[in-house]
């Protein structure tokens, strides 16, 4: 007697009769004689009391196929196997589609899931094949049944889920100063410790570049002034050696003599030493340009993954106030002001200024001219963006302005907005630490299923029960993957797990990484917060006071329930304001086919990014940090502020400033400023005339507007997916008065 039957995915079930009559019974209706009640009973019977006590899904259809002949009814036969040809070829047209389309380069929301890989070239392709293949076996066998459901009734996203059977990590911020001290193996050879500045900058590509190869998040540098200024004075006295060659004299002395700042000078009116010491730094100054201008060429054209993408990577500075700290700083903003190739805005890495009072901030900071040039890149160039050291929750009590080693006591990010700070298992810090994974909830769909109550307390009660049982299933989630990411051993991340990750010194190759991991933090992010409570209160937390209080209580809640996971699990859980990209318009399409066209809630492609106020919505910038700051200290895992500015900036930085002024005001941790930037795809040509539509340089007409996705640039509107297209076409500036300090 068959018992239990194995489907198709390779999940046992228990056995259903139902389903051998119902397959019998429909393909009956479609004959002129009709339905066979007995017949019907009489052939399931007999399958499922001679059958063995565990049969699969397809022995269990031959053997009706078998009763079927035997029996009188040849034509009811005939169309079971009719039925059952056509149902095997709709399972497989699903997958032939997709392939079909990205074979054919089709632009749709599968080959631009990801703005960042060239889904058209060849090892493009595969990446996609690899992945749309992964996803189902990730569904099938890798997921509890509660959190398959919540996946496919579009409750939950697992991020990087093509990922999952690889065990990878998300992200890591490199402690690179350990690789440039003993360099590291990667592949076949190995690379020597650095004894200049262009070696240094190289040595960051590798470092960055081979350890995107093992994971499938980003590369970040939390101290890339610190990590590279000590090259910086060996540059210097490697040039003070060629000129003791020149001069057939011993400087030496020079060697370690005090240098306020490295700053390209005329050497008209000086003699002797003096005149030796700054045709060093001249000449020093110099190396460390072109060691800038390298490190960024080679972050936008080496290509780590196939589809033609570059490292996604992020390198933090701001806060080393040496004068070799500072000439790292200064040449990276320039060659970063100046552009790369024909004179491009670079996409990578993200830079991210990090903003210190005392240090970089205020006028008679050692570094506020630093501060100054910042802005005037980004005004320019969007990049750096600016992380906020002073935010009360971005503070660490171990920093001191005199420690040699601060950095390590910094807040870092990296990316779109990933934040790893605070630590249950180790020091506070981001260096040599990483997300491991994330999952997003759709919190607008779970307000959908209640804007069918009346009573508005009893709706958004009914909302928090739903969050709270989705909450658990996501905590679990990340856990079930934990478990699963720590089994991996130490050798399949040869880099990572060798240099990169605290404690990974310790591990042997056939260790397991379980030991080392749980540093790293689980993110349960969320998404749609403005439809969210348009579902619940009819207006979003922008234009309504009660829904940005019901706003924060959402967030505060979902911390809090993060914080009794982290107690429960013994994990870093933190929560995480989802920068959304390919997840922008899935959530929302799957929602409108099912829900239909609910106004303010799914009438566009896209939900809303997280807790920011919708883009479409006119406010000032000042208005839009008093509503999304609070959101800063709940989004740990990360968050962003953005203000959206018209025309070009680039000779007004002061606009930048008035940002960073209200970022300080309002404790915000990490924000940058948006801004119209073209750029003549056939020549590279770039300005910011809003209606420029013919190229003055070259007389091209391919013009793409440069604009952040989420957190990062693209150089073309062409790769992204629909949802994210609407709402760069539905985003408005923001207009404001600045900010008082």
């Amino acid at each position: 007697m068959i018992q239990t039957v194995v489907k198709r995915d390779g999940r046992i079930a228990g056995f259903n009769e139902q389903k051998i009559m119902g397959a019998i019974r429909k393909a009956m209706l479609h004959t002129d004689k009709g339905e066979d009640e007995a017949l019907i009973v009489k052939i399931t019977d007999h399958i499922a009391f001679r059958g063995k006590s565990q049969m699969s899904v397809e022995d269990i259809q031959d053997a009706v196929e078998v009763e079927l002949m035997k029996s009188a009814r040849k034509d009811v036969a005939q169309k079971y196997i009719q039925y059952r040809n056509q149902r095997s070829i709709a399972r497989k047209a699903k997958t032939r589609d997709v392939f079909l389309d990205i074979v054919n380069i089709k632009s749709n929301d599968v080959t631009r899931e990801n703005a960042n890989m060239n889904a058209d070239t060849p090892a493009g392709m595969m990446m996609k094949f690899a992945s749309e293949t992964t996803k189902p076996f990730v569904d099938d066998y890798l997921l509890s049944e509660e959190v398959r459901d919540a996946v496919q009734h579009n409750y939950i996203h697992i991020h990087d889920k093509d990922y999952y059977p690889t065990k990878s990590l998300t992200c890591v911020q490199h402690p690179l100063d350990i690789i440039l001290k003993n360099g590291f193996v990667a592949g076949h050879g190995s690379s020597r410790p650095a004894k200049r500045i262009e070696t240094a900058a190289v040595l960051a590509c590798i470092s960055l570049e081979t350890c995107q190869n093992e994971m499938h998040g980003g590369q970040a540098i939390p101290a890339f002034d610190f990590y590279l200024a000590p090259f910086v004075r060996m540059s210097y006295k490697e040039e003070v050696k060629n000129l003791e060659k020149l001069y057939g004299e011993d400087f030496s002395e020079l060697y370690d003599d005090a240098i306020d700042d490295y700053l390209e000078t005329p050497l008209d009116g000086l003699e002797g030493r003096a005149r030796v010491k700054q045709h060093a730094i001249n000449n020093t100054v110099g190396h460390v340009h072109q060691a800038m201008e390298a490190f960024i060429h080679n972050m936008n054209t080496i290509h780590s993954r196939g589809g033609n993408q570059v490292v996604f990577s992020s390198i933090n500075y701001g806060t080393d106030t040496s004068a070799e700290g500072r000439c790292i700083m200064r040449e990276i903003l320039k060659t970063t002001y100046q552009g790369v190739g024909n004179g491009e805005t670079a996409i990578f890495p993200i830079q991210i200024w990090k903003k210190k009072r005392g240090v970089n901030y205020l006028p008679g900071d050692r570094n506020y001219d630093l501060y100054e040039l910042a802005c005037k890149v980004t005004a320019r160039r969007f990049f750096p963006n600016f992380l906020n050291l002073d935010a009360t929750f971005n503070q660490n009590e171990n920093w001191r302005a005199d420690d040699p080693e601060r950095y390590r006591w910094e807040i870092a990010t990296m990316g779109c907005r990933t934040r790893v700070f605070e630590n249950r298992f180790g020091p506070k810090t981001s260096v040599a630490r990483g997300n491991l994974s994330f999952t997003t909830i759709n919190i607008v769909k779970l307000a959908i299923e209640c804007m069918g109550i009346g009573d508005k307390e009893q709706r958004i009660n009914k909302f928090f029960a739903k969050l709270d049982r989705m909450l658990d299933i996501t905590a679990q989630q990340l856990d079930d993957r934990f478990q699963f990411q720590k089994t991996a051993y130490a050798k399949q991340f040869p880099l990572l797990m060798r240099n990169l990750w605290i404690g990974a010194d310790k591990l042997n190759p056939n260790d397991t990484i379980e030991s080392v991991i749980n540093q790293g933090t689980l993110g349960i992010g969320f998404i749609g917060l403005a439809e969210c409570l348009k579902a619940l209160v009819g207006k979003h937390h922008g234009e309504s006071e009660e829904a940005q209080a019901l706003g924060l209580k959402i967030v505060t809640y979902m911390r809090d329930r993060v914080n009794d996971f982290s107690e429960k699990y013994q994990h870093n859980y933190s929560v995480l304001a989802t920068p959304a990209e390919g997840l922008s318009g899935k959530f929302t399409k799957k929602d409108r086919k099912e829900y239909g066209v609910i106004a303010g809630v799914t009438d566009r492609d896209y939900y809303t990014n997280s807790n920011h106020v919708p883009v479409y919505y006119k406010c000032s910038a000042l208005h839009k940090a008093q509503v999304e700051a609070p959101y800063h200290d709940l989004t740990r895992g990360g968050h962003i502020f953005y203000v959206e500015i018209d025309g070009d900036a680039t000779h007004n930085p002061q606009v930048i400033m008035s940002v960073m002024d209200m970022m300080d005001k309002y404790n915000m941790g990490y924000g940058s400023v948006n801004h119209n930037r073209n750029r003549c795809m056939d020549c590279g040509y770039e300005n910011a005339d809003a209606t420029l539509e013919t190229c003055p340089k070259c007389g091209g007409h391919h013009i793409d507007r440069l604009q952040r996705i989420t957190g990062y640039l693209v150089g073309t509107t062409d790769r992204w997916n629909s949802g994210k297209l609407a709402e760069l076409n539905d985003r408005v500036t923001h207009v404001d008065t600045p900010c008082n300090r």
